[in-house]
């Protein structure tokens, strides 16, 4: 059955893309969630023309995110926090940490989208990676001092 899908789903497709499906699958999951749509021969050549516009939109939508991350790259962060004498911080950086210090440069990211690579709990240089979309997840320099 073909279905027009209004929303992503995972291993089946993206929002705007028409495609195959079983009929058992349509219309027990994906129709009665509102997650596609049935195509008839009626409403075929709308749906067509409406899969165009979502794929420019995704279009524009990618290259503003291109930017963003592009942006984000060339982003060196400085944090100044308390530490014991041998260089461990008396806390550890989280999230939030992250967010606040790229809003002051302008960079507006949700504390879901800042990924570690280890717990930052020492002074130094560390990586931080913001996952941008499942492809783009740049990473940026943290620098820890006391």
């Amino acid at each position: 059955m073909k279905v027009y899908m209004l929303k992503d789903v995972e291993k089946v497709g993206m929002a705007g893309q028409v495609v195959n499906v079983a009929v058992g699958y349509a219309s027990n999951f994906l129709i009665p969630r509102k997650l596609a749509m049935k195509v008839t021969k009626a409403n075929e050549k709308f749906l067509s023309s409406k899969a165009k516009k979502v794929v420019l939109n995704k279009e524009v939508l990618n290259s503003k995110v291109a930017i963003l991350a592009e942006r984000i790259r060339n982003i060196n962060l400085k944090m100044k926090k308390r530490i014991h004498d041998d260089g461990k911080l008396y806390g550890s950086i989280n999230a939030e940490d992250i967010v606040a210090l790229l809003k002051e440069k302008d960079v507006r990211v949700s504390k879901k989208q800042i990924e570690f690579t280890k717990n930052i709990k020492h002074t130094g240089e560390h990586q931080v990676i913001i996952k941008l979309s499942s492809k783009l997840k740049p990473s940026l320099t943290l620098k820890v001092t006391g």
